[in-house]
């Protein structure tokens, strides 16, 4: 049999652009003389859908839309994930199903039995589970159809507190029981640098248990925080990976079984991908993907001359293209002279227009209309913060006359800790950095140099800073971010207590007042913009923390 594995990039509400996608494959792949197309899950409305599958429009336009491609699954079969009906008297209004359709009708509507309600996920709040298992026949072959989450019935333990079986019910131990021969995974699984390895072992645990070939179809593309990296498998029943398709981006791949059923007989793809390279290609994707799909086509960014603006930019010209990024530089009397001079050299390094906004002056007129409340009162804070806010309104100004989104430049580690103003330097339509840590910031911008200095040496080299007062650096306020990083990935990544990340040799001292820095700076978190996410555990819709609270 000829299976095709078609991992696309789909739009969330577009069903005339996502069917007319999944027609041209279907219709391409019946030309190759494939017997099968494969889609990913909820391809037909996209995913996540969220709350529009509590509208009754929406649904009504996926039934619609399944309807108009059923014609077209004549002399193929096709598995398409979509959102169904559950006609029941009881639970919730939906099923999330991969529809099996084949000679002009539904033969088949398999429904996910395992709702992840865990991180990003909050599946249970819109669909039924499944509790009825069957398999496929066709072609000669019996297929165990499962969606996503139906592998994940074991999983590693990646922290000290948790359990490796999350679910009552293992969807593949009521499958084998009925006799199959293959098994076929619709998925909508994000990407995450720290999870790329969990996902692999899933995949070649379930084909070894089983002893069962799995094809892997998962979504590419990004819908606002999360990206979809693609990667859509072939794995032998003895658990080697023997085909991989492409990494954050579209693919259309056809599969012999006559191959995957000798172990071994397909290529072998690469199964450690560069995570610099990964993270660079997932944050290309999310912006690139964040404009198309809110029909923004260009982006301003406040460029200061550190390293974060610059990996910023570069990112987004990658991205956008050159001719839709503008830069703004808005010195201070702070503002170093290399600062200046580093991200004109990097604007013209891009081919980028940017332009110089002095802020000294604006600042002045602040501080003179502030000077009657703050008489007798020291210089400290309000005063530095009036510098990033001012920034931030010039920034917003250029946005809104020239319909550009702005870019947020705060890395995690910043935001974090709270380094960084709001209403000021967390402004933004979009963070592009706020799920990547400083330290991993810097691999980005060696990464972008590896062929040719894009970013100044001088600004990688030099100490980070604010430059919001005199001789200002952020060790000032910060421990070293190599050390810094530690103790924020022991704390949001791993959850790990302040005495268990003391246990691991760090400061007593330095752990608690990390920690505490992070809880109290919740509120700002919860007003910045959405966050690209590429790890296990980014700030935003993933990581629900009290704002009102003590712990």
């Amino acid at each position: 049999m000829k299976i095709t594995c078609a991992q696309l990039n789909y739009i969330i509400g577009d069903f005339e652009g996502n069917s007319q996608k999944i027609i041209s494959a279907i219709t391409d792949a019946r030309n190759r003389g494939s017997d099968l197309v494969v889609f990913s899950e909820l391809a037909l409305c996209g995913y996540p859908p969220l709350d529009l599958l509590e509208h009754k429009y929406f649904i009504e336009r996926s039934q619609k839309y399944i309807e108009k491609i059923i014609p077209a699954c004549t002399g193929i079969a096709a598995i398409i994930g979509a959102p169904v009906v559950n006609t029941g008297s009881r639970g919730k209004n939906l099923f999330n199903s991969a529809y099996f359709i084949r000679e002009g009708r539904i033969e088949h509507i398999v429904n996910k039995t395992l709702l992840p309600t865990y991180d990003i996920f909050d599946e249970y709040r819109y669909f039924e589970p499944n509790t009825e298992f069957g398999v496929i026949e066709y072609q000669g072959h019996k297929i165990a159809l499962t969606i996503c989450e139906d592998l994940w019935y074991e999983q590693p333990i990646l922290t000290g507190f948790g359990k490796d079986k999350l679910y009552n019910v293992s969807p593949m131990e009521n499958l084998v029981s009925l006799g199959p021969d293959l098994a076929i995974n619709i998925a909508a699984s994000p990407f995450s640098y720290t999870h790329d390895a969990v996902k692999r072992e899933i995949l070649a645990a379930n084909a070894k248990k089983y002893h069962l070939p799995v094809i892997y179809v998962n979504q590419v593309g990004a819908h606002t925080e999360l990206i979809f990296d693609g990667g859509s498998s072939v794995i032998d029943s003895s658990g080697n990976m023997v085909a991989k398709m492409a990494l954050f981006s579209e693919e259309i791949r056809d599969i012999d079984t006559g191959s995957i059923f000798q172990s071994g007989k397909v290529g072998r793809s690469d199964l450690s991908p560069n995570i610099t390279e990964s993270i660079h290609d997932a944050l290309v994707l999310g912006i690139r993907d964040y404009f198309v799909k809110t029909n923004f086509s260009r982006a301003v960014v406040g460029l200061s001359g550190g390293i974060d603006s610059a990996v910023t930019v570069v990112l987004a010209v990658k991205a956008l293209g050159k001719e839709n990024v503008r830069a703004l530089l808005m010195p201070s009397k702070y503002s170093s002279e290399h600062s200046v001079s580093d991200a004109v050299s990097l604007a013209g390094n891009l081919g980028i227009r940017h332009d110089i906004i002095p802020i000294e002056g604006i600042v002045g007129q602040f501080d003179k209309a502030l000077e009657p409340l703050f008489k007798g009162l020291e210089p400290g804070l309000a005063e530095e913060n009036i510098q990033a806010r001012v920034r931030g309104n010039l920034l917003m100004a250029l946005s809104n006359k020239f319909g550009s989104i702005l870019l947020n430049t705060s890395n995690k580690s910043e935001a974090a800790v709270g380094y960084g103003t709001l209403y000021g330097d967390m402004s933004g339509g979009l963070s592009v950095l706020g799920d990547v840590y400083k330290t991993d910031v810097y691999k980005l911008a060696d990464f972008m140099n590896r062929h040719t200095e894009v970013i100044p040496v001088n600004t990688i080299t030099k100490p980070p800073s604010a430059e919001l007062k005199p001789d200002q650096r952020d060790t000032d306020s910060l421990p070293g971010y190599d050390i810094l990083d530690k103790i924020l990935f022991s704390y949001i990544e791993l959850k790990r207590s302040a005495e268990e990340i003391i246990g691991t040799g760090l400061d007593e001292q330095l752990v608690h007042r990390v920690i505490t820095m992070v809880n109290n700076n919740e509120y700002k978190r919860f007003q910045t913009p959405p966050v690209l996410r590429i790890s296990s555990k980014a700030f935003g819709i993933g990581r629900r923390m009290p704002l009102a609270a003590r712990y």
